[in-house]
């Protein structure tokens, strides 16, 4: 499957292929890019997936500098850009060269980070091998590091030149992270999906609906479809993007209040899902059987729906900074029904955090 991202001068395309790391360096040599690559990794990906990357690479004709980074979230931050910044100095990399971000959602934020500002611009192709970068986080531009009061609040907008997922890779994550993937999948399932939030409904009832292979595969599919052509419509999320970010407004906050890493970025989503959804029961505007579904889908996916005990204050704190925020009070998503959504901007800390508890 080809998704196109239509962005004139800087669209890119969208691959979901199993067997597709062999294929990144026939598809980057297709691209026309400079031969000199930097691969954004950490030890635990370069181990399962690296090789086949690396010699792909190297098989095109590529010369290929290799940049370790932290596990996780702990690799957002400015000085590790600046040691990246550093290391592709040091191996002569220059405006024809490409960062290369195999990993999860927080190597391509990093990575994209660096690729935005290294020499004002480089090439980006990102390899996404975690269920939320490929439903999610490598798709559309978005890239940053953290800041102590806000997530990704240090930040811009960079498309890549290339999405390249393998779902063969899912195969290879631990539970807790593929479960963490799923809130991406039903955030979008919401957002633009009735047919796939069905599906994920009736599988919850069997269980994790991320145990059968050939459904995942299918909303990997569909994510990157829907996110595909909102993307598109709005590159820099003046718009109709902004409904990418229900669950977000909560779960940010709470992953900053938490402490980076403490709670992941798919259970702090998971949260901010249901807590979007009871402020749309509270408000009228989505009905209690659509919480109680989501709500299923969620704790059958092994994902948290109550709010941790923290610091209230923190979490007021977290989201007085959020980017989305507006002199009214937070732009914020309320879902009304499966492939339904409304964007406000009038909910107020006090009554996110009350929804959370609920």
């Amino acid at each position: 499957m080809i998704v196109p991202v239509r962005l004139g001068s800087r669209g890119y395309s969208i691959v979901v292929e199993s067997g597709a790391l062999a294929t990144v360096g026939a598809r980057m040599r297709e691209l026309g890019v400079g031969t000199r690559t930097a691969i954004f990794s950490d030890d635990a990906i370069m181990r399962l997936h690296g090789k086949v990357v690396e010699d792909s690479l190297r098989t095109a004709g590529f010369s290929v500098t290799r940049i370790d980074l932290p596990e996780g979230e702990s690799a957002k931050t400015l000085a590790v850009a600046e040691r990246s910044w550093d290391a592709l100095l040091a191996a002569g990399l220059d405006r024809s060269s490409t960062v290369l971000a195999l990993g999860g959602g927080a190597v391509g934020d990093l990575a994209g980070f660096v690729a935005a500002t290294y020499m004002r611009g480089v090439a980006l192709v990102q390899v996404p091998t975690t269920l939320v970068a490929q439903a999610d986080a490598s798709i559309g531009g978005k890239v940053g590091v953290n800041h102590p009061r806000a997530k990704n609040l240090i930040g811009t907008i960079h498309q890549p030149h290339l999405v390249l997922s393998d779902p063969d890779t899912l195969a290879t994550l631990p539970a807790r992270e593929l479960a963490c993937g799923m809130a991406e999948v039903v955030k979008t399932a919401i957002i633009g999906s009735p047919s796939l939030f069905e599906k994920l409904r009736a599988a919850s009832a069997g269980g994790a609906p991320q145990n059968d292979p050939t459904l995942l595969e299918s909303a990997v599919r569909e994510c990157v479809r829907i996110k595909g052509h909102i993307v598109e419509a709005d590159p820099f999320e003046r718009d109709e993007r902004r409904v990418l970010n229900l669950g977000h407004t909560l779960g940010h906050a709470i992953e900053t209040a938490a402490g980076y890493g403490t709670i992941s970025h798919g259970e702090a989503v998971s949260i901010g899902l249901v807590a979007a959804l009871n402020v749309s029961l509270k408000r009228g505007v989505a009905t209690s059987d659509f919480l109680e579904a989501t709500k299923a889908i969620l704790i059958a996916s092994g994902l948290p729906v109550h709010m941790p005990v923290l610091d209230a204050a923190a979490l007021v704190s977290a989201m007085g900074s959020d980017k989305k925020r507006r002199s009214s009070g937070l732009t914020f998503v309320l879902p009304v029904a499966p492939g339904e959504v409304r964007i406000v901007s009038d909910v107020t800390e006090d009554e996110l955090i009350r929804a959370a508890s609920a």
